[in-house]
């Protein structure tokens, strides 16, 4: 589980468009790149304030499978099947761990996706996390116990349709909270720069909140004898 971190262009990049047309296009992408930046550091500032509240979340979930399904996976083999469950564990973490974080994620939206560049570069980048981020946060945490149990309960031969559904999307579309994509910085000016660096410094916060709930997925996948 990785933050995405912003990567350092030569400030040269930004004064690289020529023509009559050079002014208009930077006023644009400045505007665009403020409204961006702006949006993307409120979004995660408001997720590193609720990291305490998504660990228990996970600690929640974590307990539910303690208490619900321990063992439902026992004598299951590790293939491919084995893999999608674990992902829907990831998932279900990802999803439970960023409930609070909804509006926030839902204003980011509203905010950025009509935003656009006349780099195509960091245009398609900021689109396609966009794209990602909504999808994702429609997902319902899935029912890993029940999903679980329908697996053993074939053999171990076919998982479950909200299995098979739920992780359709969410393997694809996956995403941390924050996105300060390669080539951003081309169009930024010293103060969004220095906003830039503040958000990056927000996102490995995140990052390490991350990298410690690989602890508790592998709690989820020992009390349920999964593979991953």
């Amino acid at each position: 589980m990785t933050s995405r971190l912003i990567w350092a262009l030569p400030a040269l990049l930004a004064t690289l468009a020529i023509g009559p047309w050079a002014g208009a296009a930077s006023a644009s992408d400045s505007a665009a790149t403020q409204t961006y930046l702006q949006a993307n550091y409120a979004l995660v500032r408001t997720g590193v304030s609720h990291l305490k509240q998504s660990e228990t979340a996970i600690a929640k979930l974590v307990a539910q499978v303690r208490s619900e399904c321990p063992l439902a996976a026992a004598s299951s083999p590790q293939d491919a099947q084995s893999t999608e469950l674990s992902n829907e564990v990831i998932g279900a973490m990802v999803i439970n761990g960023a409930r609070l974080d909804l509006p926030a994620i839902h204003s980011f939206l509203a905010k950025v996706a009509h935003l656009s560049w006349s780099g195509a570069t960091v245009n398609r980048a900021i689109h396609d996390y966009v794209s990602e981020l909504r999808k994702t946060s429609k997902l319902s945490t899935p029912a890993v116990c029940s999903d679980v149990r329908g697996w053993a309960a074939s053999g171990f031969k076919t998982l479950t349709p909200a299995t098979v559904s739920f992780d359709s999307v969410f393997t694809l579309n996956w995403v941390s909270l924050g996105e300060l994509p390669h080539g951003l910085s081309a169009f930024e000016n010293a103060p969004q720069r220095a906003l830039a660096q503040k958000t990056v410094r927000l996102e490995e916060k995140i990052a390490e909140t991350e990298a410690n709930a690989v602890e508790r997925w592998g709690e989820i996948m020992n009390e349920l004898e999964l593979n991953p």
